[in-house]
């Protein structure tokens, strides 16, 4: 593969992850999630910005590693699968922020962690470094689930 279309390649790995966030710029936390009861160990609402654009940019680096061992002829079944995750990814913010269903969005959280391991276990073969940069990206959505479902219990 071409210097240029391994550039070019990552560049659009780095487009399709950070498309997935576009979301979140549409679907702001604002005033129903600011008069949420929260828990003490809520994080500070600057903290998230920082960490997702560092979990984007793994998640494309991952994917465009996978990738560049025989593309999408080759690589088939792990890239859908990440691009399965993504979309689930995508999806959360409209269904907490914009919908105000913390509840719906506990169950679809739950089926993007799963999406999550299955994405990193078909990785794992292809590329274990790919599979090692999803690792922060799944103890965030750990972390992201635990206060999703204790925000729901709290709000109910």
């Amino acid at each position: 593969m071409s210097r240029g279309k391994m550039i070019l390649g990552l560049c659009g790995w780095l487009l399709l992850c950070f498309a997935a966030a576009s979301p979140g710029a549409v679907f702001m936390p604002g005033e129903w999630f600011a008069a949420l009861k929260k828990p003490a160990w809520n994080p500070p609402s600057w903290i998230f910005g920082p960490v997702w654009t560092a979990l984007y940019a793994m998640m494309a680096a991952a994917a465009w590693l996978v990738w560049q061992r025989g593309g999408w002829k080759e690589q088939r079944k792990p890239l859908l699968i990440f691009l399965a995750q993504l979309a689930l990814n995508a999806v959360w913010t409209p269904l907490f922020f914009g919908l105000h269903r913390p509840g719906v969005a506990f169950a679809e959280i739950v089926l993007l962690w799963l999406a999550i391991v299955a994405t990193l276990v078909a990785f794992r073969p292809v590329n274990r470094t790919a599979a090692w940069l999803l690792v922060p990206y799944l103890a965030w959505v750990s972390f992201a689930a635990v206060l999703n479902g204790t925000l729901w219990r709290l709000n109910a």
